[in-house]
């Protein structure tokens, strides 16, 4: 093919790519460059390479009329497959289905999507969300997309493999004229070459232009390239009889392709019956084709841009108004159409459309972003469009996509906004833009500003509005007056029995003041399952911060479920993070560590870096507790460094925890209660009392191996009332092991409910077996040390079941450390080993991963030798074996 001159490299890395796929090694790649440059060429090429190969080919072009039409794009590229339907309403959870579908039957499969840059967001999504996941699949993705700023967003979010196009070598481009217009003159070839720069296309173009007009084609040379070439196409129109012309103009402005559907329009449009026979000049003329079906294609991307240029924003508003007039059957394309046919600020329509967009924005979130979008777009009232704004910001966040949320922010004109749009908006741009957090003297006017919005009539907004900020008024460490103030709105706006928003607000506003009976309400809520997920993950964060972290991890546990099913990944990472800092404060690593693993990923994934960064901090306190003191440092050193220059310094707190356990576990209690102890100094950066209720069994710890009584039982005299007016269960564990520590009365502490609890109760039967060894009672400590170890084991927790040994071997007795073969695994691999041996499908376990079956196939070929198993049934025993160690 002419168009393939000089790209022999780019054909051979596009013949590997199917190569890998037709081996079961799926692969992506972006072929980008300006419009021309022969991306098409190359795209058409690796189609009928992979026919010839045998493999499926499914293809779809991106078309900007269809931009604003969710998974407009994804419904045209799997057409051929329409024998099972996709159902999921999440790009993620939809990539998922695509590649379930893909994998059925057996074959190798090509996706080539031309204009990708034109696909609409839930298509694009879906497909990158794929592309990062077809490894262990015979797929194989080629996307072209011209070059340009949001392009460039687009890919650098998206994080896949990108082939650039230059242009040709001056010997191709000769080459390549040459076969085009061979009778040219040397001056005109020169000129051309010239003009077209290494352009595939231009010089394509040009050069048939130049043979069949002369200079008269090179008159315009100061215009762009792919203006010239836009211009050349519509020149090619220009020829054709008027009804052609409507015919074309309608397709190019149209989210379809059927060749009826556009001949119904255009009667509308002309007010007298087309037939179907005027296309075919257009046809004739090879600018565009239509197939068995009487779906019209265009020849090349820019012919449709041409005559979207060409025509004037009257002829535009009409044709859209046509087309929605004939997709009555269609409401939802119909009133894109509407929206695209009006002339000016529509407050109904805005409505209309935002009205669509509450419906879809739990399970469509990409339909309800594209309709608010729109909404902005049309909306008369400042108020009422600054509120679709923050909306959409909302929606883009629980979504995942922290790139549209930061670009929306910088379109919002705070002025206009509504009390409780401002107060919402403060959050936002604190959670996603780079700047540190404000003081405590602004978050007490958004108390306000709530307060006021609850006096103006607007309660429901005033609570959620208060709910979004609670979590930042708990990491503010605020003084008592702002905590007074936020406590006095939150409880005008309803008590902690009525809402189920109120008693997690309270829990991170007041957890000392109203933390008993709010953990009383929670306790009463935590099976509630009609609760939206995001609720019970907000429930679950402000559990785990007054240490009610089974509560925590059953509320996270049971939204993230939800949220998979829904594949709102935003809010997935905060329930994955709360879920996976729950487990690792109850000593549980082996449930943490795959937990905080996922959540850094999707986190990473989605452009999340304070949740990702929540999860690295939950990973490194696993790790201190697992003896990896070296990691766990590392994650203290990197979150230390955000969170100063963020000035979120009560966070800090996070950071002296792990590096405190760390120190517990290589065995230096003095350093362990240096660092633990900053968390309770006034004088400290990182001092915040509300970390204090969550640490102070490892300050007791710290306490009794350092010789550091004295200085815990101030400590602990502080904490009493503390524990009585909040409730706090890991505050009443931590106490029940301090007054042990103080007392020696290591029984009553653990005649104490520990249900739930088993490392602060190992904990406890270390500490107590020591006791007695070293007052020579040998036989009466062997029973508790033999407990902690097997607890210890159990939970993953090396250190502390190493140091439960050595007290054993100090009796006499001997205990052999336990190969973990879990160990071996990587943190995916061990959720994918454990939802195996609950014996799941491969495609359930895909399902709940966001990985397709065959990838599972995969990881679990690769689990067998590591754990020494055959099958899934010795698998699950060696997972039962672990966990009960």
């Amino acid at each position: 093919m002419a168009g393939l001159v000089g790209r022999d490299d780019q054909i051979s890395l596009l013949g590997d790519l199917l190569t890998h796929a037709t081996e079961g090694r799926g692969g992506a790649l972006v072929l980008r460059g300006e419009a021309g440059i022969g991306k098409s060429a190359l795209l058409e090429h690796v189609v009928r390479a992979g026919r010839g190969r045998g493999v499926r080919v499914l293809g779809v072009t991106g078309v900007q009329a269809e931009g604003q039409i969710p998974y407009a794009g994804l419904d045209h590229l799997l057409r051929p497959l329409r024998a099972a339907a996709l159902t999921a309403d999440s790009p993620y959870r939809r990539a998922v289905e695509v590649l379930h579908l893909l994998g059925e039957p057996e074959q190798p499969t090509l996706l080539a999507v031309e204009d990708a840059h034109w696909l609409d967001a839930a298509t694009w999504e879906t497909l990158t969300f794929l592309c990062r996941r077809v490894g262990s699949d015979p797929v194989a993705v080629v996307m072209a997309v011209r070059d340009g700023e949001d392009v460039d967003r687009r890919l650098t979010r998206a994080g896949l493999p990108e082939l650039r196009l230059e242009p040709l070598h001056p010997a191709d481009a000769g080459t390549l004229l040459d076969r085009t217009a061979p009778r040219l003159t040397r001056r005109l070839r020169d000129r051309v070459l010239d003009e077209a720069a290494g352009n595939p296309l231009g010089i394509v173009e040009l050069g048939t232009s130049v043979a069949r007009l002369g200079d008269g084609a090179l008159s315009s040379s100061a215009l762009p390239l792919s203006t010239r070439m836009e211009r050349t196409f519509g020149g090619l129109v220009a020829d054709l009889p008027p009804p052609t012309r409507t015919l074309l103009l309608i397709a190019a402005l149209n989210d379809g392709t059927g060749l009826d559907e556009i001949l119904a329009a255009a009667a509308v449009l002309v007010g007298a019956d087309v037939p179907a026979e005027a296309i075919q000049p257009a046809v004739t003329a090879r600018l565009v084709a239509v197939d068995e079906r009487y779906e019209l294609r265009f020849r090349h991307p820019l012919l449709r841009s041409a005559l979207r240029q060409q025509a004037a924003p009257a002829d535009r508003r009409r044709v859209h108004a046509a087309l929605a007039e004939v997709l009555s059957a269609s409401p939802q394309r119909q009133l894109w159409h509407r929206a695209s046919a009006a002339s000016g600020p529509d407050e109904a329509l805005a409505r209309e459309l935002t009205d669509v967009a509450i419906a879809a924005a739990s399970r469509q979130a990409p339909l309800a972003l594209a309709a608010l979008t729109r909404a902005v777009q049309l909306s008369r009232d400042p108020a009422a469009r600054g509120h679709r704004q923050v909306s959409s910001c909302l929606v883009a966040h629980e979504q995942g996509d922290p790139h549209a949320v930061r670009r929306l922010l910088g379109e919002i004109d705070e002025s206009a906004l509504r009390r409780a749009d401002r107060a919402r908006l403060t959050w936002l741009r604190e959670t996603y833009l780079p700047v540190a957090w404000s003081g405590p003297e602004r978050l007490l006017a958004y108390a306000d500003l709530i307060d006021m919005m609850r006096r103006d009539g607007d309660p429901e907004r005033a609570l959620q509005a208060m709910s979004d900020l609670a979590l930042r008024v708990y990491y503010s460490n605020v003084p008592a007056p702002v905590r007074d103030r936020f406590t006095e709105v939150t409880l005008a706006l309803g008590s902690i029995d009525d809402d189920p928003r109120v008693p997690g607000i309270m829990l991170l506003v007041a957890p000392v003041e109203h933390g008993a009976a709010a953990l009383r309400r929670l306790e009463r809520l935590v099976h509630r399952m009609d609760l939206p997920p995001a609720l019970r993950s907000d429930l679950s964060i402000a559990a785990w911060a007054v240490g009610a972290f089974d509560l925590a991890g059953t509320f996270a546990l049971s939204a993230a479920a939800e949220l998979r099913a829904q594949g709102r990944i935003g809010v997935l990472s905060q329930a994955l993070n709360a879920a996976a800092s729950a487990y690792a404060a109850l000593g549980d690593t082996r449930a943490a560590v795959p937990l905080a693993a996922e959540c850094i990923s999707l986190a990473e994934e989605t452009g999340l870096p304070m949740w990702a960064l929540g999860g690295s901090l939950t990973m490194g306190l696993a790790e201190a507790l697992r003896g990896d003191v070296a990691a766990a440092h590392r994650r203290a050193e990197a979150a230390e460094q955000v969170l100063s220059a963020g000035r979120r310094l009560p966070m800090l707190a996070l950071v002296q925890r792990i590096r405190g356990v760390a120190a517990l576990a290589e065995g230096h209690p003095d350093d362990a209660f240096r660092q633990l102890m900053r968390i309770f100094d006034p004088a400290d950066s990182a001092y915040f009392p509300g970390h204090q209720l969550l640490v102070l069994g490892h300050l007791a710890e710290a306490a009794l191996l350092g010789g550091f009584q004295d200085e815990l039982r101030s400590v602990v005299r502080d904490l009493e009332p503390v524990a009585v007016r909040t409730g706090s269960p890991s505050l009443r564990v931590g106490l029940g092991y301090a007054r042990a520590v103080l007392g020696g009365d290591y029984r009553a502490a653990l005649a104490e409910d520990l249900t739930g609890w088993p490392f602060d109760r190992a904990r406890l039967q270390l500490a107590y077996g020591t006791a007695l060894r070293r007052a020579q009672r040998v036989t009466e400590s062997r029973p508790p040390l033999r407990a902690a170890a097997a607890t210890f084991d159990a939970l993953g927790v090396t250190p502390w079941a190493d140091r439960a040994r050595a007290e054993l071997r100090a009796t006499g007795e001997s205990r052999r450390r336990p190969t973990d073969a879990l160990t071996a695994l990587t943190p995916q691999e061990q959720q994918i080993a454990r939802l195996a041996a609950e014996g799941l499908s491969n495609r359930e376990i895909g399902a709940h991963l966001f990985l397709s079956p065959r990838t599972v196939s995969t990881h679990l070929y690769r689990i067998y030798p590591k754990v020494h198993v055959k099958s899934r049934a010795e698998l699950a025993r060696v997972i039962t074996s672990s966990d009960v160690r």
